[in-house]
């Protein structure tokens, strides 16, 4: 829709990051009061958490989006470069980041599940107004569609194929999908059985959802495990539902 929102000499504004940044500037405050309010942890230190996360979750969604085509982008390894500024995948960002944050949460000497429960909420936050970025940019789209909600992209420097053509809105689906998530853990975490069910509740619903967006998205180039049946996300959701699973009991049966 708004690949490009303004531009002022050779700096150009972009619609995917700037909403990036709105999302990131919202998810900080969230967890910089929350950590403060609740776990006494100072809003300076959460600075250099956010700066880890960037980092954390850029190189995990660089490195999941080039494997989707090796073939391309190693050969030449100067493929790797070409629109570097786009093109993440976010399990790929979210597999990195879990295990960094928890490695600095353990050097920090911070409760590990207490924050990954907020970490969660403001993954949410984060994560939907990524979604609006990709919707803007035109990436992440649906399938062709007779449906009366179907969007035709019409702009050149979409991402969208084909331009002028209605497409399933799988951005905005998993905008609602991901707010509606949201919403639910901030009620759970009021009134959750133990540290970590929130998290661990976030990533099963998030998979859950993911996967059934899946059969409406039309960026075939992510690939699949079988061919039109199972896709390589869908196959990382099932992984990570199981995961889910087994440590939402070991967590559950400890407080029992």
């Amino acid at each position: 829709m708004f690949p490009e929102l303004f531009s002022i000499g050779d700096f150009t504004v972009h619609g995917y990051g700037f909403m990036i940044m709105l999302g990131a500037i919202v998810a900080y405050f969230y967890i910089s009061r929350s950590a403060k309010k609740d776990l006494d942890i100072e809003p300076d230190k959460i600075q250099t958490l956010a700066i880890i996360i960037i980092v954390a979750a850029f190189v995990g969604g660089k490195v999941f989006f080039y494997f989707e085509d090796p073939g391309y982008y190693f050969h030449p390894m100067s493929n790797m470069f070409k629109n570097f500024r786009t093109g993440f995948v976010f399990y790929g960002s979210l597999l990195f980041v879990i295990p960094t944050v928890v490695w600095y949460f353990r050097k920090q000497k911070w409760p590990v599940w207490p924050l990954m429960d907020r970490l969660a909420i403001a993954a949410t936050m984060l994560h939907a107004f990524g979604r609006m970025g990709c919707f803007m940019a035109g990436c992440c789209h649906g399938l062709p569609t007779d449906v009366a909600w179907g969007v035709t992209f019409t702009n050149p420097d979409s991402m969208a194929d084909p331009l002028n053509t209605a497409l399933h809105p799988t951005q905005l689906y998993e905008v609602f999908m991901i707010s509606m998530i949201g919403l639910f853990l901030v009620q759970l975490s009021r009134r959750k059985k133990f540290e970590g069910q929130v998290f661990l509740v976030y990533i099963m619903l998030y998979a859950v959802g993911r996967g059934i967006v899946e059969i409406f998205r039309g960026d075939i180039r992510r690939g699949f495990i079988i061919e039109d049946i199972l896709s390589h996300s869908q196959f990382i959701s099932l992984i990570i539902i199981a995961v889910a699973i087994g440590a939402y009991y070991q967590l559950n049966r400890k407080t029992n």
